[in-house]
């Protein structure tokens, strides 16, 4: 008995044939790695919330998604809600005490600072090299140190009774409430002389508040200033 040759199917046929498979293979089509990123239309896969209610339509799966889904480098700081980065490790301490102040009065006082200053001599009247000086311990040694002073105004001693003490005075030196000039130096033996007893030592330094013409400031017309220790204090006592 002859047996019929079998047909070659038509290209039409094996089109239907596919199209068939695909049709009916659902989700086993993308498994199987025939879908790609052109097969999807842009911005139309969408994640479940969880605020919302309604999670119809809904096409990534919560907690379904890894490290290997996203790719490495890729994601910012922004993405991540706020605590949920790990801190870094500390940085090394700053250097201990970078800056201290103290404010001294026209008496030669202080009136207010932000620790271990005291005053070793305020305008004394011997020995006479030391008048019109103010002598401070500043409770450590200040060769690694920075040293700044600065006057301070005061509107509301009329220092020259001339009933101005808004600073609108017109002339030179006309406003000492306002004007003036500060030298300051820490005390060193051969570089800066220190005269009253135990100051002439690098604990201490020596603020000479001037007039602005540099005379000598006189009881009654003395200026406030203020005295700035920069660096590291961590040798204080």
């Amino acid at each position: 008995m002859r047996i019929p040759g079998i047909r070659r199917p038509s290209p039409s046929l094996a089109v239907s044939i596919v199209a068939l498979v695909v049709a009916t293979s659902g989700t086993s089509v993308a498994a199987a790695g025939l879908l790609g990123s052109d097969d999807i239309r842009n911005g139309s896969i969408k994640s479940v919330d969880v605020k919302d209610q309604n999670l119809k339509g809904r096409d990534v799966k919560n907690g379904s998604l890894g490290s290997m889904d996203v790719r490495d480098g890729s994601l910012k700081s922004r993405d991540f809600a706020k605590g949920q980065l790990p801190a870094g490790a500390q940085g090394p301490a700053g250097p201990a005490g970078v800056g201290r102040w103290a404010l001294v009065d026209a008496s030669g006082a202080i009136v207010s600072q932000s620790g271990g200053f005291t005053v070793a001599a305020g305008y004394p009247a011997a020995p006479a090299a030391a008048n019109g000086n103010v002598y401070i311990n500043a409770g450590e040694n200040l060769s690694n140190n920075g040293i700044l002073a600065v006057i301070a105004l005061q509107n509301t001693v009329d220092q020259n009774a001339d009933g101005v003490m808004n600073g609108r005075a017109p002339g030179p030196d006309a406003n000492p409430e306002f004007s003036g000039e500060a030298a300051v130096a820490m005390c060193q033996p051969g570089v800066v002389n220190c005269a009253p007893a135990g100051t002439n030592n690098t604990n201490h330094l020596v603020v000479s508040p001037r007039n602005s013409d540099g005379s000598f400031t006189t009881d009654g017309a003395r200026k406030r200033f203020y005295v700035v220790v920069t660096g590291d204090s961590s040798d204080r006592s």
